[in-house]
């Protein structure tokens, strides 16, 4: 009986895990893209669609692309079924990943910025995502 069960609690944690990764994934997405819209809306950041060159707007987006991704990392690993630095590992490869394709989309494309900053971007990635894992780990050991 316990190899019926065996299966159905593999699945169950395959699923969750998935749903960890996914959930960091969207909510680093919509809190980068939320205040994205904020800062456009307020006129902070030029209109949608013209480029932004200014160095101190870029750092600005930077810095809180920094903090959502260490968020990311701890919601993924407070999330993680069980090994929450494999879901953090799985979640910087997937960050890295959709931050250098982005880098060589906006450098391949004309007038969306400096080259700097994706680059940056994708640099930062991984890091960010595992510094908020070992917050977690460290805060969930209290």
């Amino acid at each position: 009986m316990s190899t019926l069960i065996a299966p159905a609690t593999a699945n169950r944690q395959v699923g969750r895990s998935v749903f960890a990764i996914t959930a960091a994934l969207v909510v680093n997405a919509v809190l980068s893209l939320g205040t994205d819209q904020v800062l456009h809306v307020l006129d902070i950041y030029p209109p949608w669609g013209q480029p932004m060159y200014d160095a101190s707007l870029n750092l600005l987006a930077l810095t809180y692309r920094i903090v959502f991704g260490v968020a990311a990392g701890y919601f993924v690993a407070r999330l993680a079924p069980r090994a929450p630095m494999r879901h953090a590992a799985i979640l910087g490869i997937i960050a890295v990943a959709l931050s250098t394709l982005g880098a060589v989309a906006a450098i391949t494309q004309a007038d969306l910025g400096p080259a700097w900053y994706p680059i940056a971007l994708a640099l930062v990635a991984y890091p960010c995502v595992w510094l908020g894992a070992i917050f977690q780990r460290r805060l969930a050991a209290r």
